[in-house]
Protein backbone atom coordinates (compact mmCIF):
# COMPACT_ATOMS: atom_id res chain seq x y z
CA UNK A 1 0.00 0.00 0.00
CA UNK A 2 2.73 2.38 1.10
CA UNK A 3 4.44 1.41 -2.46
CA UNK A 4 1.43 2.76 -4.29
CA UNK A 5 1.24 5.71 -2.04
CA UNK A 6 4.31 7.17 -3.58
CA UNK A 7 3.22 5.88 -7.36
CA UNK A 8 0.44 8.04 -6.50
CA UNK A 9 2.19 10.64 -5.49
CA UNK A 10 4.65 10.66 -8.56
CA UNK A 11 1.44 11.00 -11.20
CA UNK A 12 0.21 13.79 -8.77
CA UNK A 13 3.42 15.45 -9.42
CA UNK A 14 2.97 15.01 -13.04
CA UNK A 15 -0.35 16.34 -12.50
CA UNK A 16 1.15 20.01 -11.92
CA UNK A 17 3.30 20.07 -15.06
CA UNK A 18 0.11 18.83 -17.21
CA UNK A 19 -1.69 21.97 -15.34
CA UNK A 20 1.37 24.09 -15.60
CA UNK A 21 1.09 23.33 -19.74
CA UNK A 22 -2.26 23.85 -19.73
CA UNK A 23 -2.62 27.09 -18.29
CA UNK A 24 0.84 28.90 -20.00
CA UNK A 25 -0.60 27.10 -23.48
CA UNK A 26 -4.16 28.35 -23.14
CA UNK A 27 -2.32 31.71 -22.25
CA UNK A 28 -0.09 31.87 -25.83
CA UNK A 29 -3.13 30.08 -27.71
CA UNK A 30 -5.36 32.59 -26.53
CA UNK A 31 -2.64 35.32 -27.77
CA UNK A 32 -2.17 33.88 -30.89
CA UNK A 33 -6.22 33.40 -31.35
CA UNK A 34 -6.76 37.07 -31.68
CA UNK A 35 -3.73 38.19 -32.96
CA UNK A 36 -4.13 35.92 -36.22
CA UNK A 37 -8.13 36.41 -36.53
CA UNK A 38 -8.00 39.92 -36.00
CA UNK A 39 -4.98 39.64 -38.73
CA UNK A 40 -7.52 38.05 -41.09
CA UNK A 41 -9.96 40.47 -40.91
CA UNK A 42 -7.32 43.26 -41.75
CA UNK A 43 -7.35 45.75 -44.81
CA UNK A 44 -3.81 45.49 -44.89
CA UNK A 45 -3.28 42.54 -47.30
CA UNK A 46 0.09 41.30 -45.75
CA UNK A 47 -1.29 41.57 -42.50
CA UNK A 48 -3.79 39.08 -43.30
CA UNK A 49 -1.52 36.76 -45.94
CA UNK A 50 0.70 35.94 -42.68
CA UNK A 51 -2.34 35.47 -40.55
CA UNK A 52 -3.78 32.75 -43.07
CA UNK A 53 -0.26 31.40 -43.68
CA UNK A 54 -0.22 30.63 -39.74
CA UNK A 55 -3.42 29.32 -39.80
CA UNK A 56 -3.40 26.77 -42.11
CA UNK A 57 0.38 25.99 -41.37
CA UNK A 58 -0.79 24.36 -37.66
CA UNK A 59 -3.73 23.31 -38.65
CA UNK A 60 -2.92 21.54 -41.07
CA UNK A 61 0.37 19.55 -39.71
CA UNK A 62 0.98 17.37 -36.84
CA UNK A 63 1.19 18.60 -33.32
CA UNK A 64 3.63 15.48 -32.82
CA UNK A 65 5.74 16.65 -35.34
CA UNK A 66 5.37 20.51 -34.57
CA UNK A 67 6.81 19.23 -30.83
CA UNK A 68 9.92 18.24 -32.46
CA UNK A 69 10.82 21.01 -34.40
CA UNK A 70 10.49 23.10 -30.98
CA UNK A 71 12.43 20.98 -29.05
CA UNK A 72 14.65 18.82 -31.33
CA UNK A 73 15.38 21.60 -34.40
CA UNK A 74 15.19 25.09 -32.85
CA UNK A 75 18.21 24.07 -30.61
CA UNK A 76 20.07 23.36 -34.22
CA UNK A 77 19.40 26.95 -35.53
CA UNK A 78 20.45 28.68 -32.15
CA UNK A 79 16.93 28.50 -30.06
CA UNK A 80 16.89 26.14 -26.94
CA UNK A 81 14.25 25.42 -25.28
CA UNK A 82 13.46 23.01 -22.27
CA UNK A 83 10.94 20.24 -22.99
CA UNK A 84 8.21 22.68 -20.80
CA UNK A 85 9.02 25.88 -22.86
CA UNK A 86 8.57 23.17 -25.77
CA UNK A 87 5.43 21.89 -24.88
CA UNK A 88 3.60 25.48 -24.22
CA UNK A 89 5.18 26.97 -27.36
CA UNK A 90 3.69 23.83 -29.52
CA UNK A 91 0.52 23.69 -27.82
CA UNK A 92 -0.29 27.18 -27.59
CA UNK A 93 0.49 27.90 -31.36
CA UNK A 94 -0.92 24.66 -32.74
CA UNK A 95 -4.43 25.15 -30.86
CA UNK A 96 -4.10 29.36 -31.53
CA UNK A 97 -4.69 28.37 -35.05
CA UNK A 98 -8.19 26.73 -34.55
CA UNK A 99 -8.76 29.36 -32.12
CA UNK A 100 -8.31 32.06 -34.90
CA UNK A 101 -11.07 31.14 -36.64
CA UNK A 102 -13.50 31.01 -33.76
CA UNK A 103 -11.98 34.62 -33.55
CA UNK A 104 -12.48 35.76 -36.82
CA UNK A 105 -16.12 34.03 -37.05
CA UNK A 106 -17.22 35.35 -33.87
CA UNK A 107 -16.47 38.84 -34.89
CA UNK A 108 -18.07 38.79 -38.19
CA UNK A 109 -21.25 37.21 -36.72
CA UNK A 110 -21.93 40.32 -35.24
CA UNK A 111 -24.86 42.35 -36.54
CA UNK A 112 -24.46 44.83 -38.79
CA UNK A 113 -26.00 47.35 -36.81
CA UNK A 114 -23.19 47.67 -34.16
CA UNK A 115 -20.74 48.35 -37.08
CA UNK A 116 -23.73 51.31 -37.92
CA UNK A 117 -24.11 52.15 -34.14
CA UNK A 118 -19.99 52.91 -34.56
CA UNK A 119 -20.13 54.69 -37.06
CA UNK A 120 -23.02 57.16 -35.86
CA UNK A 121 -20.88 57.22 -32.51
CA UNK A 122 -17.86 58.40 -34.35
CA UNK A 123 -15.59 55.99 -33.36
CA UNK A 124 -12.47 54.65 -35.57
CA UNK A 125 -12.61 51.05 -36.53
CA UNK A 126 -10.19 50.73 -33.61
CA UNK A 127 -12.22 51.85 -31.28
CA UNK A 128 -15.31 50.43 -32.12
CA UNK A 129 -14.04 47.09 -32.30
CA UNK A 130 -12.47 46.99 -28.74
CA UNK A 131 -15.74 48.95 -27.44
CA UNK A 132 -18.43 47.61 -29.12
CA UNK A 133 -17.51 44.49 -31.21
CA UNK A 134 -14.98 42.52 -29.27
CA UNK A 135 -16.84 42.35 -25.94
CA UNK A 136 -19.91 40.82 -27.95
CA UNK A 137 -17.75 38.82 -29.97
CA UNK A 138 -15.86 37.72 -26.53
CA UNK A 139 -19.31 36.09 -25.07
CA UNK A 140 -20.05 34.05 -28.49
CA UNK A 141 -16.21 32.67 -28.36
CA UNK A 142 -16.44 31.02 -24.69
CA UNK A 143 -18.15 27.82 -25.40
CA UNK A 144 -15.50 26.89 -28.40
CA UNK A 145 -12.22 28.38 -26.37
CA UNK A 146 -13.23 26.36 -23.53
CA UNK A 147 -13.62 23.07 -26.06
CA UNK A 148 -10.10 24.39 -27.81
CA UNK A 149 -8.43 24.66 -23.80
CA UNK A 150 -9.74 21.09 -23.08
CA UNK A 151 -8.07 19.96 -26.13
CA UNK A 152 -5.38 21.85 -25.58
CA UNK A 153 -5.32 19.33 -21.96
CA UNK A 154 -5.83 16.44 -23.79
CA UNK A 155 -3.05 16.90 -26.25
CA UNK A 156 -0.42 17.90 -23.71
CA UNK A 157 0.06 14.00 -23.23
CA UNK A 158 2.49 14.22 -26.27
CA UNK A 159 5.34 16.22 -24.40
CA UNK A 160 5.77 12.73 -22.72
CA UNK A 161 7.48 12.12 -25.80
CA UNK A 162 10.24 14.40 -25.27
CA UNK A 163 10.29 13.17 -21.53
CA UNK A 164 8.47 15.93 -19.97
CA UNK A 165 7.37 14.54 -16.56
CA UNK A 166 3.37 15.12 -17.16
CA UNK A 167 0.75 12.79 -15.74
CA UNK A 168 1.28 10.12 -19.06
CA UNK A 169 4.48 10.37 -18.70
CA UNK A 170 4.82 9.64 -14.66
CA UNK A 171 1.93 6.65 -15.90
CA UNK A 172 4.38 4.92 -17.97
CA UNK A 173 7.24 5.30 -15.45
CA UNK A 174 4.31 3.60 -12.99
CA UNK A 175 3.58 1.06 -15.37
CA UNK A 176 7.47 -0.19 -16.07
CA UNK A 177 8.13 -0.11 -12.45
CA UNK A 178 5.28 -2.13 -11.13
CA UNK A 179 3.94 -4.12 -14.68
CA UNK A 180 0.48 -3.00 -14.22
CA UNK A 181 -1.36 -1.08 -16.48
CA UNK A 182 -4.90 -0.35 -14.88
CA UNK A 183 -3.97 0.89 -12.21
CA UNK A 184 -1.79 4.20 -13.51
CA UNK A 185 -3.96 4.47 -16.46
CA UNK A 186 -7.17 4.58 -14.75
CA UNK A 187 -6.01 7.07 -12.45
CA UNK A 188 -4.69 9.96 -14.92
CA UNK A 189 -7.89 9.02 -16.87
CA UNK A 190 -9.95 10.08 -13.72
CA UNK A 191 -7.31 13.14 -13.69
CA UNK A 192 -7.94 14.43 -16.93
CA UNK A 193 -11.58 14.21 -16.38
CA UNK A 194 -11.11 16.16 -13.37
CA UNK A 195 -8.98 19.21 -14.70
CA UNK A 196 -11.75 18.99 -17.85
CA UNK A 197 -14.46 19.52 -15.84
CA UNK A 198 -12.88 22.05 -13.98
CA UNK A 199 -12.17 23.76 -17.57
CA UNK A 200 -15.55 23.57 -18.67
CA UNK A 201 -17.45 24.98 -15.19
CA UNK A 202 -15.05 28.11 -15.15
CA UNK A 203 -15.64 28.63 -18.58
CA UNK A 204 -19.60 28.43 -17.57
CA UNK A 205 -19.71 30.39 -15.15
CA UNK A 206 -17.24 33.32 -16.66
CA UNK A 207 -20.17 33.36 -19.82
CA UNK A 208 -22.62 33.83 -17.63
CA UNK A 209 -21.15 36.52 -16.01
CA UNK A 210 -20.44 38.56 -19.05
CA UNK A 211 -23.88 37.98 -20.44
CA UNK A 212 -25.77 39.41 -17.69
CA UNK A 213 -22.79 42.11 -17.95
CA UNK A 214 -23.93 42.88 -21.21
CA UNK A 215 -27.43 42.19 -20.83
CA UNK A 216 -27.03 45.32 -18.42
CA UNK A 217 -25.51 47.15 -20.41
CA UNK A 218 -28.06 46.50 -23.41
CA UNK A 219 -30.90 47.57 -21.00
Amino acid sequence: MGQWAGYLQLILGGAIVTIQLTLMGSVLALAMAFLAGLGRLSRIAPVRWLATAYIEFFRGTSIFVQLFWAYFVLPLFGFSLTPLQAGVLALGLNVGAYGAEVVRGAVKSIGKEQYEACIALNLTRWQGLRKIILPQAFVLMLPTFGNNAIELLKASAVVSLISLSDMTFQAQVVRAQTGNTLVPFLTILVLYFLIASIISLAIRGLERYLTRGLDGIRS
